[in-house]
């Protein structure tokens, strides 16, 4: 037998890093309302009690007038970070009295014309092209029933459960928006078998006994979200190892736009091609061709093709094919990998915007898929979670 644990993490809205990528979103969502063909590639920092905001972005439908007169950048922020749940008499970093520093401009006409579908000088097709050169990898497995790794998928659970409990506001008023979980998982011959820790650290109101949040992160959370059959009476529990957890967010750290990258995909099981998600309209591959690798290897797990499947596929900018498309079922294949990839390439276009138009993706949805992961939440709507090709898979197949 071949006996390994495997740890992955998630964080809550609160976290720093998050709370950047919450804003980056709202502001896509923002910009995707006034016009669906928006460029945008919005970054965002925090540190105490301040917003800068930067990047490129260009609304088509607006011509000539600032990004100002369509969008107010200072509302869509204020409001990101009050939905988050900074609003507390105490916050330093508070929704109304954060200082914002705007430094968005209109997107490099160099890049458009590379990603634009229409013919620009030295520009080899008249198709839309990859918005950046880069390497993407979609995953799935049937460890969960979000066809997820194990690992993340309980990290993300424990996350948004301290979440619904802190936004409903009624049993912990004491929790605070930040907020860390980590599972770390037996598995067995490649399956997964038991929880051999559990850490949580949650923000907490000045004053609340150490005591009080261990009982109630276990009682409360851990078993009321985690699958029984894997808790044993030798997992072993971590709240707040710290002790004291009150200041937090941006006011006890800096965040950035983009640096949950593990978290916001396969909790490190899957790999990673690099590029993060938030912020980021869908002609950025980065985001899009990311998506649509997980709807791709999801649909391949869900066609009962494969336990596990991870498909890498690579693109240079402006260019519409992608260079490269792999898959690799790690031996769990009920049949050949090429046999597999050749229903694939039958099934699904990887052009960037056949990505756009198969998922449907210019529309106001990334809002949704910022917190606890951007696979494996089959509640949000989110397209790329869809398993609508498994029977054209399955014919391909044959």
């Amino acid at each position: 037998m071949s006996t390994y644990i495997f740890s992955s993490e998630s964080v809550g809205e609160g976290h720093p890093d998050k709370v950047c990528d919450t804003i980056s979103d709202a502001i896509l969502d923002a910009c995707l309302k006034v016009d669906p063909k928006s460029r945008v590639a919005c970054e965002t920092f925090v540190k105490s009690n301040v917003v800068v905001v930067g990047g490129e972005i260009t609304i088509p439908k607006i011509g000539q007038k600032s990004i100002g007169e369509a969008i107010n950048i200072d509302s869509v922020i204020r409001d990101a970070i009050r939905g988050i749940g900074y609003t507390n008499d105490d916050d330093v970093f508070h929704a109304d009295k954060v200082f914002i520093n705007n430094y968005l401009t209109t997107q490099s006409p160099d890049i458009a014309q590379g990603v634009d579908a229409k013919k620009a000088s030295g520009k080899k097709t008249s198709e839309q092209g990859a918005g950046d050169q880069g390497i993407m990898f979609g995953y799935a497995s049937d460890e969960t029933q979000e066809l997820m790794p194990a690992p993340v998928m309980y990290a993300h659970r424990l996350g948004r459960e301290l979440t619904r409990i802190r936004k409903a506001g009624k049993l912990a008023k004491w929790l605070r928006p930040d907020a860390k979980s980590q599972v770390s998982v037996e598995y067995v011959d490649g399956k997964p078998t038991r929880i051999v820790n559990v850490v949580i650290s949650t923000q907490h109101a000045a004053g609340t006994k150490h005591a009080d949040i261990e009982k109630f992160c276990i009682e409360q959370v851990i078993k009321k979200v985690l699958p029984k059959r894997m808790l044993t009476k030798d997992t072993e529990f971590l709240i707040n190892p710290t002790g004291n957890f009150v200041i937090g967010g941006p006011q006890g750290d800096s965040g950035l736009t983009g640096r949950k990258i593990i978290v916001d995909t396969y909790g490190g099981m899957g790999r990673h091609g690099g590029g993060a998600f938030s912020g980021k309209d869908p002609s950025k591959v980065d985001r899009s061709a990311a998506y649509m690798g997980r709807w791709v290897a999801k649909n391949i797990v869900a066609a009962g093709l494969a336990t596990k499947c991870e498909i890498q596929f690579a693109y240079a900018i402006g260019h519409p094919l992608p260079v490269s498309v792999h898959v690799d079922t790690f031996g769990t294949g009920t049949i050949s990998d090429e046999k597999i990839l050749s229903a694939v390439l039958k099934v699904f276009s990887f052009k960037p915007a056949d990505i756009v138009k198969q998922l449907n993706l210019l529309r106001p949805i990334y809002s949704a898929s910022t917190n606890y992961g951007h696979f494996g939440k089959e509640d949000c709507g989110l397209p790329w979670e869809q398993t609508n090709k498994v029977a054209a898979l399955k014919r391909a197949a044959k």
